[in-house]
């Protein structure tokens, strides 16, 4: 799995309200007690996982796998520099509830088998998977041209990993997590300057610049639209 420059930058998704949202939308799927024992695959900074230890205040640390450690990392969970993979396969630990967001894209066809091999394994009774991916189909997501042809190209491989995803995980739900970006043209310019998506890490320093002159011109001053995620449920 490639290790992105980009990882974890600031952008709406470490937002405060980001996170409230998302952490409702969590509740709404997920029976949390003090019990919990959570998973966070791809945790970034663990905003999401401390966030609901603080709430719940969890018998055990949530723990968070990830295969770089940011400086701001949250002091409140356990964490792990490790490949998820190597991870599941190595801990003696099962969960509750494995988390797996936006991360399936950098994983090949026999690497997400196993990576969903092992995370059955290592489910509780009763125990969930929820897999979270960038809706493929109709992304609001404010793109220039050369940017939307590799989100496409992106989210195409995501549609083929789904299919195995879907094969591995029986009786799986599928529903959908929306959030409404709210967000100024320049501080969106800064984040695509700042390659925030992983369809811009392999563009060149003019490909972006000419593509922020792209946006610069055809984005209103405040930019609106729903970042709508696919959620997979899938309890042992």
């Amino acid at each position: 799995m490639k290790k992105l420059r980009n990882w974890d930058n600031k952008t709406w998704l470490s937002s405060k309200k980001y996170i409230f949202s998302f952490n409702n939308f969590l509740r709404s799927k997920i029976k949390f007690d003090k019990n919990t024992q959570i998973l966070d695959i791809g945790c970034g900074r663990g905003n999401i996982i401390s966030s609901l230890h603080k709430k719940y205040k969890f018998y055990n640390k949530p723990i968070g796998v990830d295969i770089v450690k940011n400086k701001s990392l949250k002091k409140n969970i356990f964490f792990f520099k490790s490949d998820a993979i190597h991870y599941l396969k190595k801990t003696n630990k099962n969960f509750d509830v494995i988390l797996i967001k936006q991360t399936i894209h950098f994983f090949n066809k026999n690497q997400i088998k196993l990576l969903l091999s092992y995370a059955k394994l290592k489910l509780r009774d009763k125990g969930q998977i929820l897999l979270f991916s960038l809706k493929t189909k109709d992304n609001q997501i404010p793109c220039f041209k050369s940017m939307g042809i590799n989100l496409k190209k992106s989210l195409k491989k995501d549609e083929e990993l789904l299919k195995i995803i879907k094969k591995n995980l029986k009786n799986l739900k599928e529903v959908y997590f929306n959030f409404r970006v709210n967000i100024s043209k320049q501080v969106y310019l800064r984040m695509i300057r700042d390659r925030y998506i992983s369809c811009l890490l392999k563009m060149s320093v003019k490909e972006i610049k000419l593509g922020i002159s792209e946006l610069n011109l055809r984005l209103k001053n405040q930019i609106r639209f729903t970042d709508t995620l696919k959620c997979i449920v899938f309890r042992k």
